[in-house]
């Protein structure tokens, strides 16, 4: 059902809470939101004019449905259901569903200090989250060097590697004292709380005695170990003294793009930082909204005492999390939150310059190129390169870039077959033959620009047989200098257009030249690896294209194959006999 087809049922969907699924012509659904006043909500989306991703959501709505609920707060309940149940691609979505990592100090008798995603308080206490899962397995490793818990997960019958080097109390062996566990477990407590002055002392103590013990390696480990510690500490530049945990919640929306910075406060201090950048097409409250309440209930993260939000319509996330729900107006609360707006700000505008980057090494270059060549566009290129050695195992490659990007599964191999001899203009004019029937009797797309590596000679190869197939194609060649660096390209009228180095085109051309070219020297190293096998296979009596190619399968070479013993053969199917009869024909062999 189209949009225009469906205006009676705008009219009839009553003004109360609920959520509304909007689906597409496959009766997928594409959206899903919530409203207080559902007909007020939906009506709004077919009525008047709209920016850029609301029309582009519009445009994909075929039928629609809806759910009433008694409040708004069931309503946030339903929608984060049916978010969970159907990904709806116009919803805002978590970070790659990605989970954090978590430190936990285990309740168990004989504790563990771990690094878990998915945390249970039941469990043990738990810090975090850290968004760098290196740097929490990094903090754990400190740790238990320095606290000796256990590592294994189920005690063992006798000591470990971690034993002897100092790393483990050993209660598989011996009995370990319950307070000595209570004090290591409030020290490292301490720590994850950012007092770390008792660890540094210690690591301190330490490298002292190394040194005095005249074990230097040691010392220099300690001492490494204490100002990696050290300047952890130094970038934590703001806190507060109530030491309360706390998730700060700070955007910023630029067209159809959020950014969305967490910073995570623990104990009053902020502990890390994390960005998403991702499409949005929602009124931006209810996207944030979303994106926290989905944050803590679809991906059970630890909740923390208090959340930080730069928007006031937070009652119904309140009530739904249970915890509370503020936008700071005064005070140091308002800075941290300031702050995370402005890294979100700041990122946005990274993001934008990355991507204006990236435009102008693609299709900026493409533009670009057209120009030079005097062409109305240049969007889809293939380019052709030759590989033999003196003549023998002749092969060519095709890429394709589409955009001013690689499109790999495009890419074409060719083995040379009418060509005898080191001869390249010949290999050229059997290859683009081949591939440009083929594009002729399969109706293939043709490509905006062709191009040649090589000069003047292969450019007219190319073009005899494009004229001999009556297909007209924009086609270049790419000159290079005595050093092998592409220099000028040679237009369809050989003439020379001398490049300018530093432009978007040169260096597209040059990385199509270079990708071409490795393409083609790899397949040319497969062809010559596969028939050097061959050649000394065929004369040994019980190898045929089965047991061919389970060696080719097994051995990348043959200097490998030499090199393996009879027992290998065997364990890959081979017969004792037949195995030491081609390690006989290989190693006697003088090819």
């Amino acid at each position: 059902m189209r949009v225009e087809n469906f205006t009676d049922k705008l009219q009839v969907i009553p003004e109360v809470p609920g959520c509304y699924l909007y689906r597409d012509k496959r009766n997928t659904v594409i959206y899903v939101g919530k409203s207080k006043n559902l007909r007020k909500r939906v009506n709004s989306y077919f009525k008047g004019a709209h920016d850029l991703k609301t029309t582009l959501l519009v445009s994909e709505i075929y039928d629609l449905e809806f759910v009433i609920t008694k409040t708004e707060l069931e309503a946030l309940v339903l929608e984060l259901n049916l978010i969970k149940r159907h990904s709806p691609k116009f919803n805002i979505k978590l970070n790659d569903d990605a989970t954090y990592p978590y430190i936990q100090i285990t309740n168990e008798v004989h504790p563990r200090l771990i690094v878990t995603r998915n945390p249970k308080k039941k469990h043990g206490k738990v810090y975090g989250p850290f968004p760098n899962s290196f740097s929490a397995n990094e903090t754990v490793k400190l740790l238990n060097k320095i606290y000796s818990l256990r590592n294994c997960v189920k005690l063992p019958k006798r000591e470990c590697l971690y034993y002897h080097m100092g790393q483990c109390l050993a209660p598989c062996i011996k009995t370990v004292d319950t307070n000595l566990y209570i004090s290591l477990k409030e020290e490292i407590y301490k720590f994850l709380n950012g007092d770390t002055k008792s660890v540094i002392n210690k690591l301190k103590d330490k490298m002292n005695g190394a040194s005095e013990n005249l074990e230097y390696e040691k010392a220099k480990e300690y001492r490494d170990l204490i100002s990696h510690i050290e300047k952890t500490v130094e970038k934590q530049q703001i806190s507060l003294n109530d030491f309360t945990d706390r998730d700060i919640f700070g955007y910023h929306i630029k067209e159809n793009m959020l950014c969305l910075s967490i910073f995570f406060m623990r104990q009053g201090k902020i502990v890390a930082r994390d960005i998403s950048i991702t499409d949005f097409y929602e009124d931006e409250v209810d996207a944030i909204n979303s994106y926290i309440a989905q944050y803590y209930t679809n991906y059970n993260h630890p909740k923390p005492k208090e959340i930080l939000v730069q928007f006031d319509e937070t009652s119904s996330l309140s009530e739904l999390l249970g915890i509370k729900v503020i936008t700071p107006k005064i005070g140091n609360k308002k800075k941290i939150l300031e702050m995370a707006i402005n890294n979100a700000e700041v990122m946005m505008e990274q993001q934008e310059l990355l991507f204006k980057r990236k435009q102008d090494r693609t299709i900026n270059a493409c533009k670009e190129l057209a120009e030079i060549l005097e062409l109305d566009h240049v969007s889809i290129i293939e380019a052709f390169d030759n590989s033999n050695l003196m003549g023998v195992d002749s092969v060519s490659a095709m890429v394709t870039y589409i955009d001013g990007r690689p499109i790999k599964n495009l890419y074409r191999k060719y083995r040379v077959k009418t060509v005898d001899g080191p001869d390249d203009y010949a290999t050229m004019r059997e290859v683009i033959y081949r591939r440009y029937l083929k594009v002729i009797t399969d109706d293939l797309q043709k490509p905006d620009l062709v191009i040649v590596d090589g000069g003047k000679g292969q450019l007219r190869a190319a073009k005899e047989v494009l004229d001999t197939l009556n297909l007209e194609l924009n086609i270049i060649g790419l000159k290079k200098d005595k050093n092998h660096n592409t220099s000028s390209v040679i237009n369809s009228e050989y003439e020379e257009v001398k490049l300018n180095k530093k432009s978007n085109s040169y260096k597209l051309l040059n990385a199509i030249q270079e990708e071409v070219h490795r393409y083609a020297i790899n397949y040319h190293r497969q062809r010559r690896t596969k028939n050097a096998f061959s050649s000394i296979l065929d004369d040994i009596d019980g190898i045929g294209p089965k047991r061919r190619r389970l060696l080719f399968k097994k051995f990348s070479s043959i200097s490998e194959l030499k090199d393996c013993s009879i027992q290998d053969l065997i364990n890959i199917g081979l017969s004792r006999q037949l195995s030491e009869k081609i390690l006989i024909k290989l190693n006697s062999s003088t090819e």
